[in-house]
């Protein structure tokens, strides 16, 4: 889920009500990214139904739904609503028989083919627990209160960059111009909500590109399983420019919804060919 990975990078009150001593934010925060690790060494054990609503500057925004099936260890997205119009008929088909496809070529592919459709997925997972690790390097973590979030009891945390932080990489970068707040559950350290805005100008590649104030980022997830936490809603807008001009004022709308054991849904699909 291309999700989750943008908002991971940076993680932007209420009264403090807590008695005793005040628990230590990076702590909490350490053990929080812990949780997210163990929750994405399984996340690929279940199938899910995401729904995406993109929309750039100037153009209508397109709705699609998709299926997230975990097919030979790596995501596979089976297109089944246009519009919040559920595929019927020879759309549905065509859909089914790409999967079909799909299937079968992963089943049949060399042990190279795999290993370079497995390297791209990788990548990415890689990429993004970087991000976390970076993160804990790049912010400040400052205990604002505690909030009960759907129906969770949280931590409240306001984060802002770290002075002294150097970033090595284009994704630390960005984190030099954000702030966030992170509700953080205070029985199983996951992250229940995750607000982050870009309130400084970050550049890349010299003067060429930038990403602007008014950047915005919202994740918030929900349990799955005993122990399991997974996204439920990611939301991204995007203000960017590129050699002076904005040239890309995105939005992106992101839900999750029906996780369920991967051994199952393939049961289904397999009941069906």
């Amino acid at each position: 889920m291309k999700t989750a990975s943008i908002l991971i990078i940076a993680a932007s009150g209420a009264a403090l009500t807590w008695a005793g001593p005040a628990p230590n934010p990076d702590e909490i925060v350490r053990k929080s990214l812990n949780m997210i690790e163990a929750n994405w060494d399984q996340a690929p054990n279940y199938s899910y139904i995401e729904r995406d609503v993109q929309s750039k500057r100037e153009s209508p925004a397109t709705v699609k739904t998709f299926e997230v099936l975990t097919i030979e260890g790596s995501p596979y997205h089976r297109l089944i609503a246009i519009g919040d119009r559920p595929l019927a008929g020879a759309e549905k088909a065509q859909e089914d028989k790409k999967l079909r496809e799909e299937m079968d070529k992963r089943q049949r592919e060399s042990d190279r083919e795999r290993k370079k459709r497995m390297a791209k997925y990788l990548r990415e997972r890689t990429r993004t627990q970087d991000m976390l690790s970076e993160m804990v390097k790049a912010f400040q973590f400052t205990l604002a209160g505690d909030e009960t979030v759907n129906g969770h009891d949280c931590w409240v945390l306001d984060t802002a960059p770290r002075p002294d932080y150097e970033p090595t990489t284009r994704e630390g970068r960005v984190l030099t111009g954000m702030k966030g707040r992170l509700w953080i559950d205070k029985k199983e350290h996951q992250w229940v909500k995750a607000e982050a805005e870009v309130v400084n100008p970050v550049s890349f590649y010299g003067f060429l590109a930038k990403v602007g104030p008014g950047t915005k980022f919202l994740l918030e997830q929900a349990p799955v399983s005993e122990g399991l936490w997974l996204p439920k809603h990611f939301n991204v807008k995007v203000n960017a420019s590129a050699l002076g001009f904005i040239n890309e004022d995105s939005r992106s709308d992101e839900t999750y919804r029906d996780y369920k054991p991967m051994s199952k849904a393939m049961a289904q699909l397999e009941s069906t060919r």
